[in-house]
């Protein structure tokens, strides 16, 4: 739900041209009518509904679709009631297409990840790092830091997929480590991405629209270090003390094609980049082209392993070779679904608010009755709950006069504001349905204050080094 898909980033601008859209074409006040009303109510109660999920047991999916689907037929029988055709229409379909892109996205970097997984990538991974002998806590600081670095280069989102991925497998037996290095990647990966054009949307954004020049943002480099590590070395003293169980066998788990499919997989974030880098392409179509790939590996990958099956005296009787082969399309299979559609339902249901008018509304009541300190902090809490593409857009929008300080600050606050909650980003988002029973929305909600503390340090620090 909201942050830091720095390269999905493309795929997310949907919501923010929404929100530019319907101010461009919205026909109908509704901001103070009571579909309005009854609209944030709808979205309200499906995001309680989200919070409530290891408590209800009713996947997060569920109610966000619904709440999207309620809106915008809410939206379609008053527009139908005023005689006002083809607006509700041409807005959902340019957030559906939109979020096509996001979906397709997160899809090919799901299934490169359950190909390493299945390959045993991060199996081998583990057993190097047990190998060495790290404890829990060398462990939490070494995927915190590695994220902290990965994402201004990759997307936080990816980048967190795969540090849990290997907290998963290394760190397995000990539920609270697994916990705690959940949100310490979550914090680490929104804070990296904070100081990099290509770390998050936002700052995409901020620097496509030419508020600030590309070296700039290497400003809040020191600011969202403090932001990273205040709330770590917090959660430091709460860290299970000892090492994990040492592996019963060190013999080589890592499957043939594995250390490949790892080089196809940057190989495709590479293209992604390229693509929106020197040839302004949306980067999704970079990772459609990093699936073809996987696909083409795939089948000669496949075809090796068959015929060793079939030549193996191994071979346990009755067995198709092709059931121990590798498969691309069930890597695909295995994506986390109520991930992706719970996205779905969160851009619909923003975008919809949006078309209403109440984000630029929040904005303008921001920036003229707070001023600009304060509504920028602000601006990093709201984006913990709702997603921070439609808030800075409409912040874009709005194009406050601000000294260089205050839109830095806004690009720092808006990155790294969703590591508040597990819901106040996609990383977070994410990691809950990849450490699921692990990695709750309560869980992230008992360190909030530690991370809040990060979050002020930063804003300090920001003020100190740059003021």
């Amino acid at each position: 739900m909201k942050k830091n898909l720095l390269f999905p980033a493309a795929a997310l601008l949907s919501v923010s041209d929404s929100v530019w859209a319907a101010e461009t074409t919205r026909a109908l006040e509704l901001i103070h009518h009571p579909a309005g009303y009854l609209a944030i109510a709808i979205f309200v109660t499906g995001y309680i509904l989200v919070m409530l999920e290891e408590k209800i047991h009713l996947a997060k999916s569920k109610p966000m679709l619904l709440a999207a689907g309620l809106i915008w037929v809410l939206l379609a029988i008053v527009y139908r009631m005023h005689g006002v055709d083809g607006e509700v229409e041409e807005a959902i379909r340019h957030n559906f297409l939109e979020y096509a892109e996001l979906f397709f996205f997160l899809l090919v970097a799901m299934t490169y990840i359950n190909a390493m997984l299945e390959r045993g990538v991060f199996d081998q991974l583990r057993l190097w790092l047990l190998g060495r002998g790290f404890g829990y806590r060398k462990l939490f600081w070494i995927t915190g830091t590695l994220a902290f670095f990965i994402s201004p280069v990759a997307d936080n989102l990816t980048t967190a997929l795969i540090m849990c991925a290997v907290v998963m497998a290394v760190g397995r037996d000990s539920a609270r480590f697994v916990s705690l290095a959940c949100i310490n990647i979550v914090v680490g990966a929104n804070a990296g991405g904070a100081f990099s054009p290509f770390g998050d949307i936002t700052t995409l954004m901020v620097w496509q629209k030419g508020i600030l020049p590309f070296q700039d943002f290497f400003q809040l480099f020191l600011p969202s270090l403090v932001n990273f590590l205040v709330p770590a070395l917090l959660m430091h003293l709460a860290l299970p003390k000892g090492q994990p169980m040492a592996p019963e066998s060190h013999e080589r788990v890592l499957r043939p094609g594995g250390l490949v499919i790892c080089g196809l997989f940057l190989a495709t974030i590479a293209t992604a980049i390229s693509f929106h880098q020197f040839l302004h392409i949306p980067p999704v179509f970079g990772m459609m082209t990093g699936l073809a790939y996987l696909k083409i590996f795939g089948y000669f990958l496949k075809r090796h392993e068959e015929y060793q099956w079939q030549e193996s005296s191994e071979t346990p009787p009755g067995d198709s070779s092709s059931e121990h082969s590798f498969d691309v399309f069930a890597h695909i299979a295995r994506s986390e679904w109520d991930t992706l559609f719970f996205f779905y339902g969160v851009i619909l249901a923003v975008g919809g608010l949006g078309f209403i008018g109440y984000l630029g509304l929040m904005s303008n009541t921001l920036y003229v009755d707070l001023g600009p300190t304060t509504a920028n902090v602000m601006i990093g809490v709201i984006s913990s709950l709702v997603d921070n593409i439609p808030v800075m857009f409409a912040v874009l929008t709005m194009n406050p006069d601000m000294p260089e300080l205050q839109w830095l600050l806004v690009t720092l606050t808006a990155g790294v504001g969703g590591s508040l909650l597990s819901i106040g980003s996609a990383a977070g988002v994410a990691l809950m349905g990849q450490a699921r029973g692990h990695y709750t929305f309560l869980s992230h909600l008992k360190w909030t204050p530690a991370i809040a503390l990060g979050y002020g340090a930063s804003i300090w620090v920001h003020f100190l080094v740059n003021g």
